[in-house]
């Protein structure tokens, strides 16, 4: 997007089969193009007609805020988009053999990393929570702050069993321990949860702000944990925000796999909803999986993100 010779770039970036706009892309490319057309007519965000396609509302937003920003990458003004501060971050242990997970959280904790988050789910449970209770022998809960994400992994029959086995080793949080659109189940587990559970997959395609506050009263989370790219946008998500806050509710930012453009523009919004000093710990390292990436004044140096 151009205006008076600065350029706006968003990017729409889209998950198959977890996106709720997930569609094959020539579909999606031809929606897109018709949004863009009409982008061009009035000069706006049709915010209430891409509520059902938060990747595309989430890509326009971002070239919007490029464009308010005279073309800076510093979408917003705040201490972090000044480089007077940076975002403390979670480090990322991927699902793998017991072997590899424990070499990378070796590989975390000697980068500085005080929060760790575990992928869980994918081998051998037993495993799992033998790798959980050696962490927290050789580190306190002072010293590293652990949480969990299932990824929907567990049963609603297993469920209560293995939170219980998890909360005997201090984990801060587990996301989205059973599917999402199992909400009565869910919130029993909210209810009975000796372990505060966070949802993520859960929030994916719940678009309207009714139906969200619909979600939050229904099920109770501790936490949400919200991804512009899948969770509506820059709007969606200050949405989702100011829901949450107005019922107790704590919630963090993370990124969806984006390139470093929509890392950059998570990370801006971030810093803006915020506010400064974020204590809580984000879930934007995911950066750092790439081998081949766009060029944005970004930085991981100990365990925060860093606008130079």
């Amino acid at each position: 997007m151009e205006q008076e010779g600065v350029a706006g770039i968003g990017e729409c970036s889209v998950l198959p089969d977890l996106s709720c706009d997930a569609m094959p892309d020539k579909r999606y490319e031809q929606i897109l193009d018709r949004v863009c057309s009409l982008v061009e007519k009035t000069g706006g965000i049709p915010y209430e007609m891409l509520r059902p396609y938060p990747s595309i509302l989430f890509g326009l937003e971002t070239a919007f805020a490029q464009l308010d920003a005279k073309g800076s990458t510093a979408l917003f003004d705040t201490p972090f988009s000044r480089g007077e501060e940076g975002i403390t971050i979670n480090g990322l242990v991927w699902m793998g053999t017991f072997e590899e997970m424990y070499a990378r959280i070796e590989e975390k904790l000697k980068a500085g990393f005080g929060c760790v988050k575990l992928k869980i789910g994918a081998i051998d449970w037993q495993k799992e929570i033998a790798l959980i209770k050696h962490i927290r022998q050789c580190f306190s809960r002072e010293q590293v702050e652990l949480r969990v994400d299932a990824n929907g992994g567990f049963t609603p029959e297993n469920a209560m069993s293995r939170l219980e086995e998890l909360s005997r080793y201090d984990i801060h949080s587990i996301e989205q321990p059973i599917r999402q659109h199992q909400w009565r189940e869910m919130a029993r587990l909210c209810r009975e949860s000796p372990l505060p559970i966070a949802l993520d997959e859960e929030l994916i395609g719940v678009n309207r702000p009714d139906m969200k506050a619909r979600l939050l009263d229904e099920i109770r989370p501790a936490y949400i944990v919200l991804k512009p790219s899948l969770h509506g946008g820059m709007m969606g998500t200050r949405e989702w925000i100011r829901l949450a806050q107005e019922r107790g509710i704590g919630s963090w930012i993370t990124s969806a796999l984006e390139s470093n453009i929509g890392l950059n523009a998570v990370a801006q919004l971030c810093a803006k909803v915020y506010g400064p000093d974020i204590t809580m710990p984000q879930g934007l390292g995911t950066g750092q999986l790439y081998i081949d990436n766009i060029e944005t004044p970004l930085q991981i140096r100990g365990d925060k993100l860093w606008a130079i």
